[in-house]
C-alpha cells in the first residue's frame, strides 16, 4: 500500500467529509487521522483495544503501558515520520505539581517512544498565553525533559499560520492553522485533564487551540468551534495526562488544594472517546462537555464508551 502524507490525507478527508457515510457507532471512516500508510484504527466491537487506560505511580511507565495496550506506538509512528507532539504549556508561572501544564515525564516518554519507532524528527510545541514560549517551556519542565529524550522544542512562528478551509464546519468554515501541523505525518495531542472556567474541562479537543491563530475568537460558541477545528486537525493519537488533575479554578489554577493525584494516562486514536473517558475522572460524561458532544454529533468519534473495547492496565 502506498503512503500518502498526512496533509494529503487531511485534504482528502476534508473534501469527502460532507458526503461520507458514518459508521453506526458515530465514528467517521477516518476518525483519528490515521493515514492510509498505517494500520487503520480499530472499530468498536473489534478484538483490538480502542482505548487504553493505564494507572500507576510512574508517569513514563504508564504512558508506555497505555500505548502498548493499543498495540504499541509502532501502529501509528513509522520509520522516517515527522512527528509533532502538542502538550498543554499555557503559562510560565506554575511548575508541574500544580496540574496546569502537561506532565513532562508523559511528554518525554512519548518522544522516546516515537524516536524508538524510527521517527526522523519529534517536535514539541504550544502557544502559551501566559509569558513567553521559552519561559513557559522551561518552567513547565517540558523543555528539559524533551531535550533529554532527544526531541526538539519549537517556538511556534506567527508566519506559519495559514488560513485553512473547514468543509464540514457548522459554525466556522475556515481558520488559521499552524502549517507544520498540516504537513506532519503524526500529530499527538497530549492535554492535561483539568477544569476550565468556560469549556468546563480542558481535554484533547480544547488543547488543540494552541495550534490555531486567534484562539480567543474560538471562545465564541466554544463547543461547536472546537468540534469544527477537530474535523480538520484530526490528531493521530490523543494521550490524556491525568497523572495529576486540576479539579477547580482552571485553566490556570494556583492552589495545590485543587489538585487531585489520579496517576492515570488515557490513550486512543479517537479524540472523542479519549475525552469522554477523561470526563469521567471529574464525575462527568462526554455528554456534559459541549465540545466532546459536538464532535461526536459531527461523526468525529464515539461518545458511547460502552460500545468500545477499553483495555485497563494497573502497574
Amino acid at each position: 500500500m502506498s503512503t500518502i502524507t498526512r496533509r494529503e490525507f487531511l485534504k482528502l478527508g476534508g473534501a469527502a467529509a460532507a458526503s461520507t457515510l458514518l459508521f453506526s457507532t458515530g465514528c467517521s471512516s477516518n476518525a483519528g487521522g490515521v493515514s492510509s500508510g498505517r494500520l487503520p484504527p480499530p472499530t468498536p466491537g473489534s478484538d483490538q483495544a480502542y482505548l487504553a487506560v493505564a494507572r500507576g505511580a510512574d508517569p513514563a511507565a504508564i504512558t508506555k503501558a497505555a500505548l502498548d495496550a493499543l498495540g504499541g506506538i509502532e501502529r501509528f509512528v513509522k520509520s522516517g515520520h515527522d512527528v509533532i507532539i502538542k502538550p498543554n504549556i499555557c503559562v510560565d508561572y506554575h511548575t508541574p505539581e500544580y496540574a496546569v501544564t502537561t506532565n513532562p515525564q508523559v511528554v518525554a516518554a512519548l518522544v522516546t517512544l516515537c524516536l524508538g519507532a524510527g521517527a526522523k524528527r519529534v517536535r514539541v510545541m504550544d502557544t502559551p498565553f501566559g509569558g513567553t514560549a521559552d519561559s513557559a517551556y522551561s518552567v513547565s519542565g517540558i523543555s528539559d525533559a524533551v531535550a533529554a529524550a532527544g526531541g526538539e522544542m519549537e517556538v511556534m512562528s506567527p508566519v506559519k499560520f495559514v488560513k485553512v478551509d473547514i468543509p464540514s464546519g457548522k459554525d466556522i468554515t475556515s481558520w488559521p492553522l499552524y502549517q507544520d501541523v498540516l504537513d506532519c505525518d503524526v500529530l499527538i495531542d497530549v492535554p492535561i485533564a483539568k477544569h476550565h472556567s468556560l469549556a468546563r474541562l480542558t481535554l484533547g479537543g480544547k488543547n488543540l487551540l494552541g495550534l490555531v491563530g486567534d484562539p480567543n475568537q474560538i471562545h465564541q460558541n466554544l463547543g461547536q468551534r472546537i468540534a469544527d477545528l477537530i474535523s480538520v486537525i484530526r490528531p493521530t493519537l490523543t494521550v490524556v495526562d491525568a497523572v495529576r488533575i486540576l479539579v477547580a479554578h482552571g485553566p490556570t489554577g494556583g492552589s495545590l488544594n485543587d489538585v487531585k493525584d489520579t496517576q492515570t494516562v488515557i490513550a486512543s486514536h479517537d479524540i472523542v472517546a479519549a475525552d469522554a473517558y477523561g470526563a469521567t475522572l471529574f464525575d462527568l460524561t462526554g455528554e456534559d462537555i459541549l465540545f466532546v458532544k459536538a464532535a461526536a454529533a459531527m461523526g468525529l468519534g464515539t461518545l458511547d464508551l460502552g460500545s468500545i473495547k477499553i483495555e485497563e492496565v494497573n502497574l
